[in-house]
């Protein structure tokens, strides 16, 4: 357990160094905005289209850390309750309360007060009504079984440290019929966890990725269907950032 808890920490506190540079950043350079935090082409905001981008807060957008754009991948619909796992500055959280319009719902759960902060402060920014951000890990999420529709990450289960738990824990918070839109990496099935690790640290998205048939067998065990795994760039020899979809059945009981 302290090797878990230890790269919790060390996790939780990457992301909070990204929050408080965001901060700061914004703090001391009104004129010019904050500068990202992305740490190359294959991370980060430009990732989404130059209009999503234009549409939120320069932070919301100058925190962004994921691999992918989630919320063109769910493809939310006006109505419905939606929630990001980890959803770090907001940027995903923000662009769903948008497509999902007045009469839907966006939360974002994130476990790192200073992401939070600089969630709320966006949202505030942002002027999104239909919005909440709450605390708490991916492996507990802090809401209701059947409390929402669909559920998205963006390079965040890869960070977990007990990755079933975050499966289950999703299938449990979505209504029966209710589906998962995530941006994951993923690697290669001929890849051992060690080969992973020599190819990026943990806290990089990297050495905790799950290899394909690892990321459907969790899903599948957790009572998933439908489930689509769809790489769409490499971010590593042999890793790949990756789409991945998934139905709740709509005959179960939460």
């Amino acid at each position: 357990m302290s090797e878990q808890t230890d790269l919790r920490e060390t996790v939780r506190a990457r992301y909070a160094t990204a929050a408080s540079s965001v901060l700061a950043g914004s703090a001391a350079n009104d004129c010019c905005g904050p500068q990202p935090v992305e740490l190359d082409d294959n991370f980060g905001s430009t990732l989404y289209t130059g209009a999503e981008r234009d549409e939120l807060p320069a932070e919301a957008v100058a925190a962004s850390l994921g691999c992918g754009n989630p919320t063109a991948v769910a493809e939310l619909r006006a109505g419905e309750r939606v929630l990001d796992l980890g959803s770090g500055g907001g940027i995903d959280v923000l662009l769903s309360a948008r497509r999902v319009g007045p009469t839907g719902k966006a939360y974002g759960l994130d476990m790192t007060d200073e992401m939070l902060a600089l969630a709320r402060a966006n949202q505030a920014k942002a002027g999104a009504t239909n919005v909440e951000f709450v605390k708490g890990t991916i492996e507990n999420i802090p809401l209701p079984a059947g409390s929402v529709d669909v559920v998205i990450s963006n390079c965040v289960i890869n960070l977990s440290v007990d990755k079933p738990a975050v499966f289950a824990e999703t299938f449990r918070v979505l209504v029966p019929g209710g589906r998962i839109g995530v941006s994951d990496v993923v690697a290669e099935d001929t890849l051992t966890a060690e080969q992973r690790g020599e190819r990026g640290s943990y806290v990089g998205c990297i050495a905790g990725a799950l290899s394909i048939t690892e990321y459907r067998a969790g899903l599948d065990a957790a009572g998933f269907t439908d489930i689509e795994i769809t790489p769409t760039h490499q971010v590593a020899d042999g890793m790949h950032s990756a789409i991945i979809r998934a139905r709740k059945p709509e005959a179960v009981s939460n």
